[in-house]
């Protein structure tokens, strides 16, 4: 048995006014679920559990995300979560000292399925 890719889903989300990575990065992972309905491991005899579910963020102040936080956005799998720095940080303004935040997420899911 080999643990095969089967599926790449992005995403994008943004917290407009408070700074907050950690909810970029929800927002990313929920727009990337929300793409496609993921029924093929019940097809091929598989149970939802038996994926395994790697969350990849991209997101400026990456050390500050709240990586559990994160992963409650993925509702079944073995999951894992790979934070780097990226993103975007939008000033608001030559008077603000507010931002908004954009975070990209890419989301593999993978089978431990025979060779």
């Amino acid at each position: 048995m080999a643990l095969k890719r089967c599926l790449l889903e992005l995403g994008s989300g943004v917290d407009l006014h408070g700074k907050d990575s950690t909810k970029a990065a929800r927002r990313a992972v929920f727009d990337a679920l929300r793409h496609s309905s993921v029924s093929f491991p019940r097809v091929f005899g598989y149970e939802t559990q038996m994926m395994s579910v790697e969350v990849n963020i991209a997101v400026p102040n990456h050390e500050t995300v709240d990586t559990d936080d994160v992963l409650k956005e993925v509702p079944y799998g073995s999951k894992s979560i790979n934070i780097s720095e990226g993103g975007m940080a939008v000033p608001g303004g030559p008077d603000s000292t507010d931002a908004t935040i954009i975070a990209n997420a890419a989301i593999i899911v993978s089978l431990d399925i025979p060779d």
